[in-house]
């Protein structure tokens, strides 16, 4: 994208001549994924992620359900969002989403992003752009993954409580093994489709701009939160198979008396037969 274009853009959209230009950053995870295969919505600028002009702004979309959306108006964010919904794959309802201002700032030794502020950028070119696209869409799709493992923990500590309290596990070993899956679905999906801790494609012809993403990373706190949720997500597997596994041995116990009960049983009922059938 042209960055004079999308200063200009940005200027218009500026009630106050003396303000900086700013851009407004949208990103929405819309599904688990996003088939961008073949996508037209607008001038290619970038593959991975696939990245179009559209308008004054720039649509980045995301394979892992996120698409971000950079100085459109509302009513073409509307339109973005209508032709990308039939590509969309586990839609989520509602989706998730975050918001950013981008602005302009005097130069590159001035990039920074105050806390809950606005990020300074030297030139909103589409190198930079896609770096803020890729740190928020990672935000967006981290902020579902930590609600559904908050969400596993709120089924799992009861389980864990009345064993602590009472020495009695959970019967439902079905909905313990639904929380084990869970938590490997959000394994895979970080692990996997997200991956969180990669750089983007982008800094491989752009090393210059590492600095930047390293402050954006440090802004959204991606690496924290990501070692925060791995560590969540080792706790819920490792609770949850040692539930099941009580569970199994207890189960297999109770056969094992079965077992026994009915040996003495048959001995019981053979020894009764022999005894009915001696004479008197």
């Amino acid at each position: 994208m042209n960055a004079d274009h999308l200063a200009a853009s940005a200027a218009a959209a500026t009630p106050k001549q003396d303000a900086a230009p700013t851009l407004r950053i949208r990103a929405l995870m819309l599904g688990d994924r996003i088939n961008a295969s073949g996508l037209e919505l607008g001038t290619l600028v970038s593959s991975t992620p696939a990245a179009f002009r559209v308008h004054a702004g720039l649509v980045v979309v995301f394979r892992y359900g996120v698409v971000v959306l950079i100085g459109l108006l509302p009513s073409e964010e509307k339109v973005v969002i209508d032709s990308l919904k039939p590509r969309v794959i586990g839609e989520l309802s509602p989706s998730e989403e975050e918001t950013a201002q981008a602005q302009l700032c005097k130069d590159e030794n001035a990039e920074a992003i105050q806390p809950g502020g606005p990020i300074c950028l030297a030139k909103f070119t589409d190198d930079r752009l896609l770096l803020v696209a890729d740190a928020l869409a990672k935000s967006t799709s981290l902020a579902r993954d930590e609600r559904r493992v908050a969400a596993v923990f709120d089924v799992i500590e009861p389980f864990a409580r009345e064993l602590a309290e009472n020495g009695r596990t959970p019967r439902r070993r079905k909905g313990i093994l639904q929380l084990i899956g869970n938590a490997l679905l959000v394994q895979q999906r970080v692990a996997g489709r997200v991956a969180v801790a990669e750089k983007p494609d982008v800094l491989w012809e752009k090393p210059e701009l590492d600095r930047l993403y390293a402050r954006l990373e440090d802004e959204y706190e991606l690496k924290e939160r990501l070692d925060t949720l791995e560590r969540k997500l080792t706790a819920v597997s490792e609770t949850a198979n040692a539930l099941t596994d009580i569970i199994d041995t207890q189960r297999s116990l109770r056969l094992e008396i079965a077992v026994v009960v009915l040996i003495l049983i048959e001995v019981a009922m053979g020894s009764f037969q022999l005894w009915s059938g001696m004479p008197h």
